[in-house]
């Protein structure tokens, strides 16, 4: 492996006013899971999303999905339909509810959740006698789903989307934000994420009540007493103020890195153009307009000369360069594979064919030389 300096796939870029907020923090000891820095990070997130939209800040973007999950009323039992092709962050609160998972294909455009495939699977759980509960639908790689096909399906069934839009903070489509489209929405904002506060999440919610009952339960739901009661289930997930002035700082950026970001993926259509049986992941349409927290391709081995996707990461570890594959079906993973799974082959065919590449906002110009040397290499014969 090269001695050259590591080239990540996405790293934490801070934009340098974090710590003003982090100090302020710790000047008046508000270190706690609320304060200043709490209140000020969730108007921040408010205004970007717009919508009249409310926002909850928390731990963890799983953490999101898991209360968005309850506040939609699933529970033991229930059935929840769920994008395949995703993190299994997307589908783990579903088991934590005792719900069962059912996994939908991907379409090839965006390569989120299939709408056809969705009715599909709709139709069946429906004449098996059980309606599904919600549809948790994934903005994958900051690229939005098919959200007017996706809703319209939803809304002909009245079952309530949950909108992963972890990956997506910025994106938007038809000019609206992602986080804004579903009953309710996850973000994220861990360390490789578009903006990060090292770890954390905030849900999205459609009211000011919603995000009330969603701060009540992530704060181990204590009744309101002189002593500690408590009528429901609480959890320990509300954000810290120390975090949550990281979070601030990086609001100022988030613009800035999304555009850093575009970037990187206006460089890789460029450096793959000519190359034959590579696809850089795009927009299908002037609608979509995505952050593309990762750049992603697919590589076909039909028209490369056998060359695939393992060999361009196995030469980019080689220069000490990350890359990643896609992520791996959640209906084939060992935990999940017993659930029913809707659709064809799509999700299967983008993880055996798909590499993520180095997407970072703060990659210079040296760390693209680098990058494009390897890819010149690997198919210049």
């Amino acid at each position: 492996m090269s001695e050259l300096s590591r080239i990540w796939l996405s790293s934490p870029h801070m934009g340098g006013q974090e710590q003003d907020f982090v100090n302020q923090a710790f000047d008046s000891n508000w270190v706690a899971p609320l304060g200043p820095n709490v209140n000020g990070f969730e108007e921040d997130l408010e205004r970007y999303i717009k919508e009249d939209k409310k926002a909850a800040c928390l731990v963890s973007g799983t953490a999101a999905l898991h209360l968005g999950l309850i506040q939609l009323g699933v529970g033991y039992a229930d059935e929840v339909l769920c994008q395949s092709f995703t993190f299994s962050a997307s589908a783990n609160p579903i088991i934590y509810q005792g719900a069962t998972p059912i996994f939908i294909d991907s379409e090839k455009s965006t390569w989120n959740i299939c709408p056809d495939a969705l009715e599909e699977a709709i139709k069946d759980r429906i004449k098996k006698g059980k309606k599904p509960k919600a549809i948790i639908a994934v903005h994958l790689y900051g690229m939005p789903y098919l959200v007017d096909e996706v809703h319209q399906v939803a809304n002909k069934y009245e079952i309530p989307v949950l909108e992963d839009a972890a990956e997506a903070l910025g994106s938007h489509y038809k000019g609206r934000n992602c986080g804004s489209f579903g009953e309710f929405a996850a973000l994220s904002f861990n360390g490789n994420k578009i903006i990060t506060t090292s770890g954390g999440g905030a849900l999205v919610c459609p009211s000011s009540d919603a995000k009330a009952k969603t701060v009540f339960l992530a704060t181990q739901a204590r009744d309101e007493a002189p002593h500690y009661q408590h009528s429901h289930i609480g959890y320990n997930y509300r954000m810290s103020n120390i975090v949550a002035g990281i979070g601030r700082g990086q609001m100022l950026v988030l613009d800035q890195h999304v555009d850093l970001r575009r970037k990187m993926h206006a460089f890789y259509v460029e450096a793959f153009k000519n190359i034959v049986g590579v696809e850089v992941l795009s927009a299908p349409t002037e609608d979509f307009y995505a952050n593309h927290w990762l750049s992603a391709i697919t590589v076909d081995p039909e028209k490369t000369k056998g060359f695939t996707c393992e060999d361009l990461r196995a030469a980019f570890l080689e220069e000490n360069i990350e890359s990643r594959p896609l992520w791996k079906p959640m209906h084939l993973q060992p935990i999940f594979q017993q659930h029913p799974y809707y659709g064809d082959q799509v999700c299967e065919k983008l993880f055996k064919d798909g590499l993520c590449l180095p997407s970072g906002s703060n990659l210079t110009d040296s760390d693209r030389n680098r990058i494009l040397k390897v890819i010149t290499n690997c198919f210049s014969n």
